[in-house]
């Protein structure tokens, strides 16, 4: 892996045909850092001083956190502004998504929105920020969208010009070089009862190796494995997944081990709308990450930005005695332990192609201009009808520099459930330097540790 894995004859993200989108400007690329931040989110505040100047993010802990701790909280004497309810919506509605807006409607009054000052913490390492603006001036989206060129490490568009361009910055954000992390969905019920999944997860980034360059990486944004240790049922499977940019040409590779059978089989259908492992059929697994895979499904238009309440500086959540009991409730997460926040955000809507077959019509996504991480999503079906509702709670890591979740639900406003992510329940803090080797994420790797 350190040395990138070199694996044949590099796809080099293309492959398709037609002519490439025409890349941002010189002039335009110098903004970066000027009145844009470093990846392209307006420096300046807005102009009621609710959203402040970006100076930099968090990029140092705060005192009282050591190497190898859960982060703590930065702002521990924040206390919230006021409160979002069924009750007062009207008073906030042009600051809220029709996903939070509906939420706030349907489960009122257990469900708020409690809103605390704007911190605008994202912050990446500087040799990032280098790659943001070399990405700005030879960065190109093919015409049909099935991936890009001429990028490499973090979001190719830190200038977008369209809403597909932002949908890639998503995908390809920074988030380390490597990962390994251990935590647990649940798929609660109306009632609130629950039955935890323990994930261990391996994420080693070879789009975002220091370094990496297009011609030996072989077509992969990331490998990841997963091993499950609870429950029992379940313990010893394993899941490999090998990400691959331009997913049409060279689709996701991905085996799934089953501790039942002792076999690792190909799962070819790990893609769009299938349903996501351990979910109850209440995401798919396109929504992994808040959307990932191909996007070769939807029509994307940008709509533009807006100033709304959004989940953000996830701290409470993310805290190291918080447990899955405190989280869980029937119908929704403890809202006592959110924090929302006014951001501006990239509106992307997706419209599902004709002749395309997915369970989501139409999907509305809210995109972090100072991360590029999506922050809320809202998926429509067939008919119209808002059906499910999705949040990202955010931190800024400590020991890697990194805006990146902590928690993520999708709530299922017809089958009144939610599935959860990122449950940490004592667990420890994200190893973002773990040494992974090149032959880790193969298959007859994964074979080998399936065995032991």
């Amino acid at each position: 892996m350190r040395s990138h894995i070199v694996a044949g004859v590099a796809l080099v993200f293309l492959g398709f045909s037609g002519q490439a989108l025409s890349k941002v400007t010189t002039a335009e690329a110098q903004r970066l850092g000027d009145d844009l931040t470093p990846v392209g989110a307006e420096r300046a505040g807005n102009r009621s001083g609710s959203i402040p100047e970006w100076t930099g993010g968090l990029a140092t802990p705060p005192d009282g956190w050591r190497e190898g701790q859960v982060e703590i909280d930065p702002f521990p004497e924040d206390e919230a502004l006021f409160v979002i309810t069924a009750d007062n919506v009207h008073l906030y509605r042009d600051k809220l998504s029709d996903g939070h807006i509906a939420m706030l409607e349907k489960y009122g009054p257990d469900f708020f929105m409690p809103v605390y000052q704007t911190r605008r913490t994202a912050a990446f390492p500087e040799h990032v920020y280098d790659k943001f603006r070399e990405n700005a001036l030879t960065a190109q989206l093919l015409d049909n969208g099935n991936g890009v060129r001429d990028t490499i490490m973090t979001s190719p568009f830190p200038i977008p010009k369209d809403g597909l361009e932002v949908i890639w910055n998503h995908i390809l954000r920074y988030r380390g070089e490597e990962i390994s992390l251990r935590s647990a969905s649940a798929t609660p019920q109306r009632d609130g009862s629950y039955n935890p999944v323990v994930n261990d997860y391996d994420y080693f980034f070879a789009y975002s190796q220091k370094g990496a360059e297009l011609a030996e990486i072989d077509n992969k944004i990331f490998y990841l494995k997963t091993d499950t240790i609870a429950p029992s049922s379940l313990a010893g499977t394993i899941t490999l997944v090998h990400e691959t940019l331009d997913q049409v040409r060279s689709p996701r590779l991905a085996w799934r081990y089953d501790s039942g059978s002792r076999r690792l089989r190909r799962s070819p259908n790990l893609a769009y709308e299938t349903d996501l492992p351990n979910s109850s059929s209440l995401r798919s697994v396109d929504q992994k990450d808040m959307y990932n895979g191909a996007p070769n499904q939807y029509d994307w238009e940008l709509k533009g930005k807006r100033e709304l309440f959004v989940p953000y500086n996830a701290y409470k959540l993310h805290g190291p005695q918080v447990e899955a009991d405190d989280v869980i409730r029937p119908g929704h997460i403890n809202q006592a332990l959110t924090r929302y926040e006014l951001h501006r955000v990239w509106v992307v809507e997706a419209k599902r192609r004709t002749g395309i077959s997915h369970i989501y019509d139409r999907r509305v996504f809210y995109v972090d201009e100072d991360s590029w991480q999506i922050l809320a999503s809202e998926e429509y079906d067939a008919e119209g009808n808002l059906w499910r509702v999705s949040e990202a709670h955010n931190i800024s890591y400590y020991s890697e520099p990194v805006f990146w979740t902590t928690m993520e639900m999708t709530y299922d406003l017809k089958a009144e459930r939610y599935y959860i992510d990122g449950l940490d329940d004592g667990f420890p803090a994200y190893d973002f330097s773990p040494g992974f080797r090149g032959n880790e994420f193969t298959a007859s790797a994964a074979r080998r540790a399936a065995r032991r």
